[in-house]
């Protein structure tokens, strides 16, 4: 057994996923929940296999996320799947997981569908295969009616890299004459970033042990509470998301202001 597991919390140990679920407030989840799927090479190193098939064993823990928020109701639910950093790796390994992105929309195309969730790939997508662009855009257009979870999936992706585009398409504006530097503010940087369409995340996930967030979502997470857990991403499941909520939900809010003060409105434009 991976001794990970018994750094479960204690209070929850005992639980059934459905005894867990049950105890989450439908009223408090977050709208917004990103999380950072790391651990998958060391979980394959720690079977004496490939890399990849850490990758490929992560699949059913992308499903199980993405289905247990779906049925929770969250609004909105980001994976971390592929770093602008990661184009360093081995040309091997870079291909294999462009081959299991592709495998992946594959397979779940239809759960997507079944579950009316609305699928965005964010990032620099321009740098991908042009067979994985092709895909990613087919799956876009095939769930562009759904209502009930938005899943964003982020590839060639990192937090600068975001704040960089986003300067950029402002410098844009401001050199066609089209918007004024003093009118620059945060709504308007934000209104430039990948996530535009979305609310900032109320909660971060991490798997693996690592605390550190990796250059993911650097001016999204200004506000967010983080969840770190020691589960290597190919053993992440329902019941791990649903502790991650329950105690999200235990957490006080301030926004370095007094408790009795209402939540402010996330920069990010969401419907």
């Amino acid at each position: 057994m991976n001794p990970v597991y018994d750094l479960e919390p204690p209070e929850w140990r005992d639980y059934s996923d459905a005894e867990l679920k049950v105890r989450i407030d439908p009223c408090r989840l977050p709208r917004h929940i990103a999380v950072i799927m790391d651990g998958n090479g060391r979980w394959a190193q720690a079977r004496g296999l490939p890399r990849v098939s850490g990758h490929r064993a992560g699949i059913q823990s992308v499903r199980e996320t993405v289905e247990g928020a779906a049925e929770l109701g969250v609004p909105v639910l980001t994976l971390f799947a592929f770093s602008t950093e990661n184009w360093r790796r081995p040309r091997d390994q870079v291909d294999a997981l462009m081959d299991l992105l592709v495998e992946y929309v594959d397979r779940e195309i239809g759960t997507l569908l079944k579950n009316d969730i609305r699928f965005i790939p964010i990032g620099r997508l321009f740098q991908l295969p042009p067979h994985v662009q092709a895909k990613l855009a087919w799956a876009q257009d095939q769930t562009a009616r759904g209502r009930g979870l938005l899943f964003l999936i982020a590839l060639s992706y990192s937090g600068r890299v975001d704040v960089v585009d986003a300067v950029r398409s402002i410098a844009r504006q401001v050199q066609a004459g089209c918007l004024s530097p003093d009118c620059i503010d945060e709504q308007v940087i934000a209104a430039h970033l990948y996530t535009r369409e979305v609310p900032d995340p109320d909660l971060l996930i991490r798997t693996s042990g690592e605390l550190r967030i990796s250059n993911f979502m650097l001016w999204q997470l200004a506000y967010t509470e983080l969840w770190f857990t020691p589960i290597y991403w190919p053993d992440f499941r329902k019941r791990h998301l649903y502790m991650a909520i329950l105690d999200f939900q235990r957490r006080e809010r301030r926004y370095g202001t007094v408790p009795s003060t209402p939540e402010p409105v996330s920069s990010g434009t969401f419907s």
